[in-house]
């Protein structure tokens, strides 16, 4: 059985190439095929070989990858993938229009539909730049957009990481999608059912995050918040916040290990399409105070790993912040719910029973 793995483009690390790394660590035979590869910058596949396609040419092209976009489609269309008796896509744009046989099988982790070409306005919104070429852009995305729905056929099976990106997937792609919340390394996290007298907010400071309300409702409660990450907002949320908020910047791995472990709480104020941070702190132990609307729906239950908020709004927020302080948590309970639903086992346990059903492959090939 010969599997190709195929991804985007791997010159970051986000969720998405998380996802990525795990799908490569689980099938070390396969071979790794992407349009951009920067060993730098990604993740790590250790000796193994990353074949590229002809954009690996281009000089400059993995630091300005997102310039280049309509040259991704033809480039994955080219690769040559006739070998393959089993596709393994991840991808939130390019990767699932490679070309297979046609016996074989193509599986797409979708992680999202292609969101600048179907939210455009909120895409360039965190590129400020941009909006002067808007009228240039939006005729280029026109065209992709016919592209991409047409290469969007390509795969077999779409799995999505949450329920609201499977709706994505059928509404505009027209294809079902099965859901696997995908997973967290649980052995990265400690439990600790001792909580200090603080509250964390863990993210990437850029608008869509929302930062901004978490900290004018902890200015209002007065209450300790510490925030790690970086990011272009930072200085502009500084200038916010009162003496009981605390920014740390980038933190090791240890420390934010420690941080999610102790705190009361690790508030999520995002509109996420599914959003790891909720199920590391759950995997510490830790309930989870969350906007309630996306991804979180799927992971967290409402009065036992956490408190919803109805609205984008501090007043809303501090309504839950105060509900979950008059909770006597089960945190040994909150791990479980992460350990037993969230795992790497559980997800390939899931995953692996899909791909023999719909494939008709063989158990002996995992």
């Amino acid at each position: 059985m010969k599997i190709a793995l195929v991804h985007d483009y791997l010159t970051q690390r986000g969720g998405a190439e998380r996802v990525f790394e795990l799908l490569c660590k689980r099938y070390p035979e396969a071979d790794i095929f992407t349009s951009l590869y920067d060993r730098q910058k990604t993740i790590d596949v250790g000796e193994r070989i990353v074949n590229t396609t002809f954009l690996q040419k281009i000089p400059g092209a993995a630091k300005y990858f997102r310039l280049i976009a309509p040259l991704y489609f033809p480039a994955f269309r080219a690769l040559n993938l006739q070998d393959y008796d089993l596709i393994i896509s991840s991808s939130t744009s390019f990767a699932k229009a490679v070309q297979k046989r046609p016996d074989a099988h193509h599986i797409c982790f979708c992680h999202n539909v292609t969101r600048f070409l179907w939210d455009t306005a909120t895409y360039l919104r965190e590129y400020g730049d941009y909006r002067y070429f808007a009228p240039l852009i939006e005729q280029i995305f026109q065209l992709m957009r016919k592209v991409d729905l047409k290469y969007s056929q390509e795969p077999d099976l779409y799995i999505a990481n949450s329920s609201i990106v499977a709706r994505r997937i059928q509404n505009i792609y027209g294809k079902p999608a099965i859901v696997v919340n995908y997973p967290i390394d649980t052995s990265n996290f400690v439990f600790s059912d001792t909580k200090d007298e603080y509250y964390l907010a863990s993210a990437r400071m850029i608008s869509y995050k929302r930062l901004d309300i978490i900290i004018e409702a902890f200015n209002w409660l007065g209450w300790r918040l510490l925030i790690s990450g970086d990011g272009p907002e930072q200085e502009r949320l500084k200038s916010k916040a009162l003496d009981n908020i605390e920014f740390l910047g980038h933190v090791s791995d240890a420390t934010r290990k420690d941080l999610f472990s102790k705190a009361k709480s690790v508030i999520v104020a995002a509109l996420e399409d599914y959003g790891l941070v909720p199920v590391e702190a759950n995997a510490s132990g830790t309930p989870v105070i969350a906007y309630g609307a996306g991804g979180v729906l799927d992971t967290q239950i409402h009065g036992k790993t956490g408190v919803f908020f109805k609205r984008q709004t501090p007043e809303s927020l501090q309504l839950a912040l105060l509900e979950g302080r008059g909770i006597s948590w089960d945190y040994a309970n909150i791990r479980n719910h992460a350990v037993t639903n969230f795992s790497e086992k559980a997800f390939f346990g899931k995953v692996e029973q899909i791909i023999r059903q719909t494939s008709g492959m063989h158990q002996s090939f995992i």
